[in-house]
């Protein structure tokens, strides 16, 4: 009688599960394809044809990220398709402030043990926002740690990779007098939730609860996916005129725009200009929160801001507005340093 011996599978480790899992998300994959892509998934490694995709000097520019602990809600509802998007979003919403094209993206997960229909839900979402990006998902990590996460937890990192033709860095050019359009939010996006996830609990409310501020439930509601705004961005620069962009995140209105500004000058926001959406006020009144608290952490409605040039301030308007933007008229660079506000918010 032969012994049997110990396997991987009986460490927690299904293989055989990883590879069914490639499988599935191939087609995915392959819905990404762009110009520049070579090979598909299944490599040690991912090739890219820098010069097949429209470059004759290029600089690469590198983004990573993940999305906080938006993780734990999408994992205690159970409702995962759409944290790719976020994923996404966070690397190449941040490569696009460079003034570079994200070219392509890969990313890590790990879990304790591998649910194929979640992780394909996963990377699906994963797939979703590099096509609406333009940029080609070429591989990344699927990673099974029994005893490192437990029941369905798992964790996401994401790494975008762009380009842009030498000399077209941005930001370039900032000056005084200089335009700032905001490009609107399409809610939390994927900052501040341990604050987020700390004010449900004040609230006594369940993830299944109607939202007190919008349509659905309180969960799905603040799973809304982060705006890519890629393309439209992409777009804006290309049409001449941007000296600079910035991404809100973390640190929220106060934090971002002064790192796209030049020593001696700062940024006037009229805190007028739009309304704030009802999930930050729901947020605020909740827990109390101050303004400039607000302001701090959360991106309040402005996902993205613009500094244009005042001559191609117009234009440029229109140019986002085509590409399905809603554009605000946030203020104007100013002498001095940092944010400063007008009017009030709350």
């Amino acid at each position: 009688m032969t012994k049997r011996g110990l396997t991987y599978a009986d460490a927690g480790v299904d293989i055989d599960a990883g590879n069914a899992l490639v499988e599935r998300i191939k087609p995915a994959a392959k819905r990404t394809l762009r110009s520049g892509t070579m090979g598909g998934l299944g490599g040690f490694g991912a090739l890219f044809d820098l010069k097949a995709a429209g470059y004759t000097d290029p600089i690469l520019v590198a983004a990573t990220d993940g999305v906080g602990t938006k993780l734990r809600i999408a994992i205690d509802t159970g409702h995962v398709g759409t944290i790719g998007i976020d994923l996404v979003a966070m690397c190449v919403n941040d490569l696009v402030c460079q003034g570079a094209e994200p070219l392509f993206f890969l990313d890590y997960f790990a879990t304790g043990k591998l649910d194929l229909p979640q992780a394909t839900a996963i990377i699906e979402g994963i797939a979703q926002g590099c096509a609406e990006s333009g940029c080609a998902l070429v591989g990344g990590e699927t990673a099974e740690m029994p005893g490192m996460y437990h029941g369905a937890d798992f964790d996401l990192a994401g790494f975008a990779v762009g380009a842009m033709e030498r000399g077209s860095a941005l930001p370039a050019g900032v000056a005084d007098g200089d335009i700032v359009l905001g490009l609107t939010a399409s809610g939390v996006h994927s900052n501040g939730y341990s604050f987020v996830r700390k004010v449900v609990e004040l609230s006594g409310l369940g993830w299944g609860a109607p939202a007190p501020f919008g349509p659905g439930t309180l969960g799905a509601a603040l799973l809304a996916p982060t705006r890519l705004y890629v393309r439209p961005a992409l777009a804006a620069i290309r049409a001449g005129g941007v000296r600079a962009l910035a991404h809100i995140t973390g640190g929220g209105l106060t934090e971002n725009p002064p790192r796209v500004l030049p020593e001696g000058l700062g940024i006037e926001i009229d805190l007028g200009a739009w309304a704030l959406p009802p999930v930050f006020r729901w947020l605020a009144e909740t827990a109390g929160m101050s303004e400039p608290e607000l302001l701090k952490t959360f991106n309040c409605g402005i996902g993205m801001i613009v500094v244009v040039a005042p001559a191609r301030a117009s234009a440029i308007r229109a140019v986002l507005e085509a590409a399905g933007e809603t554009v605000v008229d946030l203020g104007r660079v100013v002498p001095g340093q940092g944010v400063a506000y007008r009017g009030q918010l709350l």
